[in-house]
């Protein structure tokens, strides 16, 4: 319930800066559509299809899934700046409406990416016995992960965040990526 009321108060009140994002997207590249869907993994192991502001370039994924490091080519400008505040996710409250993600979780991964990591991260699955999030504990408490040793070490985040799940860690992790995002921050390994 906490998290539908969110995601409704939050589409309401920031329509205004979706609306100014797709417009800013589709000024730099007019024939590129400005929202993106990608099938990611849900509760459960269950697929779903995640919306996104686009912040690469149409062709970007040509050659298949791959990690986005941070100096990625890929990216637009415009996604850079998109990247920097995360207003690239906000149209992910739209899937928080439909009960598909919470606001805080682990974040979704790609099937594609979920079967190589698995095979290779012991106990990989486990954090997709909560709803995925927008945001989650590893995202504030780890840079941007591009390789295995990242995604090994943000799930030692995830499986602590499941292990201590509560209301109270969830709005903690709400207030500090409300920081990290006004401010535009960077995170740093703890």
């Amino acid at each position: 319930i906490f998290d539908a009321l969110m995601a409704g108060v939050g589409l309401i009140l920031l329509s205004p800066v979706l609306l100014a994002v797709a417009l800013a997207i589709k000024v730099s590249a007019p024939r590129s559509p400005a929202l993106y869907a990608q099938r990611r993994m849900g509760r459960f192991g269950q697929p779903f299809v995640m919306h996104k502001f686009r912040t690469m370039l149409v062709t970007a994924e040509q050659e298949g899934p791959a990690w986005s490091p941070i100096d990625d080519k890929r990216v637009t400008r415009i996604g850079r700046f998109l990247r920097r505040y995360r207003l690239d996710e906000l149209p992910q409250l739209v899937n928080v409406l439909k009960g598909e993600m919470s606001l805080v979780g682990p974040r979704p991964e790609r099937p594609e990416l979920v079967a190589e990591l698995e095979k290779t991260i012991p106990w990989y699955r486990e954090r997709e016995n909560v709803l995925p999030g927008l945001t989650g504990w590893a995202q504030i408490r780890y840079p941007y992960g591009a390789n295995l040793e990242d995604a090994r070490r943000k799930l030692e985040f995830d499986l602590y965040y499941i292990k201590h799940l509560s209301l109270a860690f969830d709005l903690r992790v709400l207030l500090r990526t409300l920081r990290i995002v006004l401010l535009g921050l960077e995170r740093t390994a703890p």
